[in-house]
């Protein structure tokens, strides 16, 4: 009994400290608090993630979407919040909400940041944490290209990175050729 007690302490502690971690990267806890419900109310009105990863991104046939979760993109101009979509065929992520922009010709354009990767081009999958902070975790995407990608703030990291790793090294089993 004390043992699953402790168990359920320390879900319920990583839990928390997920929360409290991805509210501490948003750069104003109101507009924080304001794009969550906006996304709620999205997920919502669309029925739920598997429709909104179908809308956001090409779904090819057989494609399953595995996990979706809350977090933010480490870019130059600072994190991103968004959603990242884990999928038998690729990882994507989409901003929460529209980021505004200057085309060519000066004017404003809004338009919601994307990032895709196709499974098979994913060299590996790294985990690192703040090692004054343990509980700022970090997941890192290195393409065969050498592209990197951080995310971080997850609600549940521990969750995401076992879907993340488990879905690129099946899609190494079925993309490599069968020996004679």
């Amino acid at each position: 009994m004390k043992n699953m007690m402790n168990q359920h302490r320390k879900k319920s502690d990583n839990l928390v400290n997920g929360i409290r971690e991805h509210v501490r990267l948003a750069p104003r806890i109101l507009e924080t608090v304001k794009g969550k419900l906006s996304l709620g109310a999205r997920i919502l009105q669309q029925g739920g993630m598997k429709r909104i990863f179908k809308q956001l991104f090409r779904v090819t046939e057989g494609q399953k979407l595995l996990k979706a979760s809350q977090c933010y993109l480490s870019t130059t101009a600072g994190p991103i919040a968004g959603l990242l979509f884990i999928s038998t065929k690729r990882v994507a992520f989409c901003s929460e909400t529209s980021i505004k922009f200057s085309s060519p010709n000066g004017e404003s354009v809004r338009f919601h940041y994307k990032v895709s990767i196709a499974l098979r081009k994913i060299k590996r999958v790294e985990q690192s944490e703040n090692m004054e902070r343990p509980c700022q975790k970090y997941m890192e995407i290195v393409t065969v290209d050498d592209f990197e990608f951080w995310f971080m703030g997850f609600l549940n990291y521990q969750k995401a990175f076992n879907c993340l790793q488990l879905a690129v090294s099946q899609s190494l089993q079925i993309d490599r050729p069968k020996s004679d």
